[in-house]
């Protein structure tokens, strides 16, 4: 489904993202290996070899990981000579957070709803004394 035809209550000013970004951006977010992988890479750029060391699974699956990654435009692999290195791309995540940003509309609906209904409680109680 795309998100245009989601509702009649989408802003005017809501551009929703490529759909297969956001696939691929989501499907690379839900695996913890691979969430733990990029944080890792939010500190530095490593080689597959740097981050195998600190997973207690293959190489190669540390390997398919990066791949979902990079899939999904969470992480950049340039080579080094003979090494690949493998860095984060926080624009990746625009995607998945355009995405879910849309949807804090109906959170904040809710706070402030909940904010008004403490308010007059708060004023009642006032009133009472």
């Amino acid at each position: 489904m795309e998100l245009q035809s989601f509702n009649n209550s989408t802003p005017p000013n809501f551009i929703p993202p490529n759909s297969g970004q956001i696939q691929a951006a989501f499907r690379a977010l839900s695996d913890p290996t691979r969430r733990d992988i990029l944080r890792l890479l939010a500190n530095q750029d490593m080689t597959i070899g740097d981050v195998s060391d600190q997973f207690d699974i293959t190489r190669g699956a540390v390997k398919k990981h990066l791949t979902i990654l990079e899939e999904g435009a969470l992480i950049s692999v340039r080579a080094n000579g003979r090494e690949r290195i493998n860095k984060l791309e926080a624009n990746g995540l625009k995607a998945a957070t355009d995405w879910l940003s849309y949807f804090s509309q109906f959170w904040d609906q809710k706070l402030a709803a909940l904010q008004d209904a403490v308010a007059a409680e708060e004023i009642a109680n006032t009133t009472k004394k």
